[in-house]
């Protein structure tokens, strides 16, 4: 049996598809190849241990079973209650009889152990991998690499065009296409970035054309001008002047982030930068977007990657 090792959740629905049910059979067959599986925490009981919807059967994950910390530190209860809802991944590790129904008795650690030798331990920085947004802080955000293992995408690493906090690019359960940045391998941690995935300055600037109006997202306010976000690699300025308004009111810092129509003024590669003059506003927020990659998708490493286009004054790169 050859595993794959991706984010939990990437497989539940394929899964799903595949098996028509869980059989105390096809559970134990399970354990004997060591296939690793996802199903459903339906409950987590005043011991913190799992409960799994197996289809009649009751899976049960212990709590010393729940989470392999592979940075060693000390397991919290509330990394464990907040499975409740969510697919895992599991081994089998048993089945046994109690009042006359079948009980499996699962480890989420197992698979994670295993997915951590077999798989993240190899990755090395440039590797692109899956990921799965798990939970946000305002540093960034953490994302599942594989079977529930955490890595941290940092809030300057999610794209060019700077944001306040990670809600505005991502939200939890997100699917992500990463690339590893950095392995802290003292102290077993790894970091992820999307940024060099989303396309240069150039790539994302043949989406537009002078003389459109386009969508924008306003991201910050100078002395000199208002940053307009186009894609999360772009961005252009516009002109600050006083008859600017957004919804009524002057334009200040409480505006950014909310949604704007700007006209493309001009567009200069050689100088990277978009004129942009301030069309309209919208009222609504702006909508969550789904990640453009400018990757092939069969591409899993890359070294070398350049924002910047030649003879641009300033030179944006990252070498892994």
């Amino acid at each position: 049996m050859i595993n794959t090792y991706k984010p939990e959740g990437f497989n539940f629905p394929l899964q799903r598809t595949r098996e028509a049910s869980f059989t105390r059979a096809m559970l134990e067959k399970t354990m004997a190849t060591g296939a690793i599986l996802e199903g459903m925490v339906t409950l987590c009981d005043n011991d913190f241990n799992l409960h799994v919807d197996l289809d009649g059967i009751r899976g049960i994950i212990p709590r010393s079973e729940a989470l392999y910390n592979n940075d060693g530190s000390e397991i919290k209860d509330i990394a464990i209650i907040t499975r409740v809802g969510k697919p895992v991944c599991f081994k089998v590790l048993g089945t046994s009889e109690s009042a006359g129904k079948c009980v499996a008795l699962l480890s989420r650690r197992q698979a994670q152990i295993e997915c951590y030798n077999n798989y993240i331990s190899t990755l090395c920085p440039g590797d692109i991998v899956d990921a799965k947004v798990t939970h946000l802080e305002s540093f960034g955000a953490f994302c599942d690499i594989g079977c529930g293992v955490i890595a941290l995408l940092s809030i300057d690493s999610i794209s060019i065009s700077r944001i306040m906090h990670p809600r505005e690019r991502l939200y939890p359960g997100m699917q992500l296409r990463c690339v590893i940045k950095h392995i802290d391998r003292t102290n077993n941690r790894i970091f992820l970035s999307t940024k060099e995935l989303l396309g240069t300055w150039e790539e994302n600037a043949q989406e537009f054309s002078t003389g459109q109006t386009v969508a924008g997202v306003i991201r910050s306010i100078e002395s000199y001008g208002i940053f307009v976000e186009l894609t999360p690699n772009l961005a252009g300025l516009a002109e600050l002047k006083d008859s600017y308004t957004l919804e009524g009111g002057r334009i200040d810092d409480t505006c950014i982030g909310k949604s704007i129509a700007v006209y493309i003024k001009n567009i200069i590669p050689e100088r990277m930068k978009i004129k942009l003059v301030l069309i309209d506003s919208y009222k609504t927020e702006p909508p969550q977007r789904i990640f453009k990659y400018y990757v092939n998708e069969n591409t899993t490493h890359i070294d070398y990657w350049k924002y910047s286009p030649d003879g641009a004054p300033k030179l944006i790169e990252t070498v892994f």
